[in-house]
C-alpha cells in the first residue's frame, strides 16, 4: 500500500492540549505512525506542513443531509432522487469545510451512505438512522390538522421524508427493526417537542416509557444506539433514564440533569448554531410564526445549557442541524461554543468524544496509529483561535479522507499522490 508522510507537523491528537511536533505516517488509509521528530520512512510521498497543526478530520453528530429547504412545506412535492440530487452540493460543503464524517439524524439512508463510501459522490462519510421516529401530533408529524392520512407518514415520501409515525411498543419494534434491517447505524426518536413541528409545544414530552424501553432494547440487541430530540429536563430525563444513549439540542435542561445524563454515561449533543442563525433568517424564508417564537425561546436558552454541562461535566458531542439554505453556516457552531467552552474541548467535541458517540473510538477522531486516516491541516493553531475553523474551510489548506487527498493548497512543491481536488 502507498506510504505518505506528513512532515514538522505540530499535532493535535483529538484529546491533549499540548501539540506533538513531528511526522505522521500514513499507508493506505490508516495511521502507521506518530512520529515525535523525524519519522524514518523509505519510498514514501512526502508532504511538509511547515509547523501548521495537524488535526483529526472533523466529526459533525447531527445533521439532515436531505433537509433541501429550512421551510419542510416546500418538499410536499419532491420526489426522493430531486431531493437527492438537491443534496449533493450541501454534502459536498460539508467536506470542503473540514468534516470528514457526519451523522445523519433523520432522512438519509444506507444508499447515500454507500455511495459516499463508494466515491460516486463527494463529501464525509455517513452514520446514518434513517428516518427518525415520531408519535402521532409528535415532533415529526408534520400533516396538516385536516389531513388524517397516515400512509404517506409511514412511508416516509414526500413531505414526511424525515419521519415515520409509530404508537405504541408493537409499532415501535416493528419500525426499529426495519430500520436496523435496512443498515441503520443508531435509531433516532422524536422524544420532545420541537422547533418546527406544528402541533407540539417544546417542553412537550413524547413516547411513553415503554416505547422508550423497547427502542433502545431493539437497537441494543443489534449493538446499536438510540438518539432522542430533547428540549426540556424531563424529556432528557426521561430519555435517559429509559436506555437513550445521546439528547440531541437539550436548551432547557437544567443543572441537576444535566448531572443526570453525566451519572447515566449519555452524551448531550448541542446543536447552537442552528437557532442562532435561523432566528436571523428564518422568516424571510417562510417560517411561521409560531415556530419564529419557538425558535426564539430555545435560542436564548442555549449558552446556559453549555454552562450547566460544563459545570458538571457532561460529555458533549458537536452537532448543528441546520436545515436546507442555513447549511453555510455549520462552523459558525465552535465560535458559538466558544462564548463557555475552551477551544481544546470543543475541538475534543468534534473529534474524540464524536467518534466515541458514531461506535468509532480510536478509529476515527484521533491521530494515533491504527485510526483512520482522516487528516486536516490548519493555517494557525486553533487551540488558541478556534475562530480559525470558521467560514467555508478558508483556514484548511489540507484535507485527506481515509488516505486520500481531498485539499491540497500547499504549494506544488509540498504535494502528495492521491484524489485533488478544491
Amino acid at each position: 500500500m502507498p506510504l505518505t508522510v506528513f512532515r514538522n507537523a505540530r499535532i493535535f491528537d483529538g484529546d491533549s492540549p499540548d501539540l506533538i511536533e513531528g511526522d505522521v505516517v500514513v499507508e493506505g488509509d490508516t495511521i502507521r505512525e506518530v512520529a515525535p521528530g523525524r519519522a524514518t520512512v523509505t519510498g514514501a510521498q512526502e508532504v511538509d506542513l511547515a509547523g501548521r497543526v495537524l488535526m483529526p478530520g472533523l466529526i459533525d453528530a447531527h445533521v439532515h443531509l436531505m433537509a433541501v429547504h429550512l421551510a419542510m412545506s416546500k418538499t410536499a412535492d419532491y420526489t426522493m432522487t430531486l431531493m437527492t440530487a438537491k443534496s449533493l452540493p450541501r454534502i459536498r460543503n460539508m467536506l470542503e469545510r473540514g468534516f470528514t464524517t457526519v451523522r445523519d439524524v433523520a432522512g438519509a439512508d444506507h444508499g447515500l451512505r454507500q455511495a459516499l463510501a463508494d466515491g460516486d459522490i463527494p463529501g464525509p462519510r455517513a452514520f446514518i438512522g434513517g428516518p427518525g421516529l415520531t408519535i402521532t401530533g409528535g415532533h415529526g408529524d408534520h400533516r396538516r390538522k385536516t389531513d388524517a392520512r397516515r400512509d404517506r407518514d409511514r412511508t416516509g415520501n414526500g413531505q414526511e421524508w424525515g419521519s415515520k409515525i409509530v404508537d405504541g411498543p408493537e409499532e415501535v419494534r416493528l419500525a426499529v427493526r426495519e430500520e436496523l434491517r435496512r443498515g441503520a447505524d443508531h435509531i433516532k426518536l422524536m422524544a420532545s417537542g420541537g422547533v418546527g413541528s406544528p402541533h407540539d409545544a417544546i417542553e412537550d414530552w413524547q413516547f411513553s416509557e415503554e416505547e422508550i424501553r423497547m427502542a433502545c432494547a431493539e437497537a441494543g440487541a443489534r449493538r446499536k444506539y438510540v438518539c432522542a430530540h430533547t428540549y426540556g429536563s424531563e424529556a432528557v430525563r426521561r430519555a435517559v433514564a429509559f436506555g437513550v444513549r445521546t439528547v440531541e439540542h437539550c436548551n432547557l435542561i437544567d443543572q441537576a440533569t444535566a448531572e443526570f445524563v453525566r451519572d447515566r454515561g449519555a452524551y448531550v449533543v448541542p446543536t447552537l448554531v442552528c437557532y442562532e442563525v435561523t432566528e436571523k433568517h428564518g422568516e424571510a424564508l417562510g417560517l411561521s410564526p409560531y415556530v419564529m417564537e419557538k425558535l426564539r425561546f430555545v435560542n436564548e436558552a442555549g449558552v446556559r445549557m453549555l454552562e450547566h454541562c460544563e459545570a458538571a461535566g457532561t460529555k458533549m458531542g458537536f452537532g448543528t442541524d441546520l436545515m436546507g439554505e442555513m447549511e453555510f453556516a455549520q462552523s459558525m457552531e465552535f465560535v458559538i461554543r466558544a462564548r463557555v467552552q475552551k477551544p481544546v474541548d470543543i475541538l475534543r467535541s468534534a473529534t474524540r468524544i464524536n467518534a466515541e458517540i458514531v461506535q468509532m473510538e480510536g478509529r476515527l477522531g484521533t491521530v494515533a496509529p491504527g485510526a483512520i486516516a482522516d487528516l486536516i491541516a490548519v493555517d494557525g493553531n486553533p487551540l488558541e483561535d478556534i475562530a480559525l475553523l470558521d467560514g467555508q474551510g478558508e483556514n484548511i489548506p489540507l484535507i485527506v479522507k481515509a488516505g486520500a487527498v481531498w485539499r491540497n493548497r500547499l504549494g506544488a512543491r509540498e504535494g502528495v499522490g492521491g484524489f485533488h481536488a478544491g
